[in-house]
């Protein structure tokens, strides 16, 4: 089959395995990039951001979390802690607000889980150094 062969990977899953991707247009550091199947093999850091790529006609979108991208001959392995795949940018728009506010949340929760633990190390040292003296 002609095209690049895309493996999306995230920690707990692999979001996108798609064979015969004819266009990868991306953000790397430097700026915007786009790889065509025939392109040099290279390795880019990727910044938070769109990510498009065409199947033939048809343009699919993501955004991405900070990763890395590999492309080495027709294969293309992009590794990322978070990602969200949508239909088109006004849904993915929709679809981020969602996620990345479910995922602020739950920091927010640990940020107060470990706030809760240091303060009980602290006090629990006071305590100790107290019945020292």
């Amino acid at each position: 089959m002609s095209g690049m062969h895309l493996a999306l990977l995230l920690p707990t899953e692999v979001l996108v395995d798609a064979d015969g991707v004819t266009k990868l247009v991306a953000e790397a550091q430097d700026g915007y990039f786009c790889l065509l199947p025939r392109h040099v093999d290279f390795v880019a850091a990727l910044v938070p951001g769109i990510l498009s790529f065409w199947l033939g006609e048809r343009e699919q979108v993501l955004a991405v979390d900070e990763g890395t991208l590999v492309k080495c001959g027709r294969e293309v392995r992009i590794s990322c802690p978070h990602a969200v795949i949508g239909a088109s940018l006004e849904a993915l728009q929709g679809t981020m607000k969602q996620v990345f506010g479910e995922q602020d949340e739950e920091q927010q929760q640990a940020l107060g889980a470990l706030a809760r633990l240091e303060a009980g190390v602290l006090r629990r040292f006071m305590e100790f150094e107290e019945r020292k003296a």
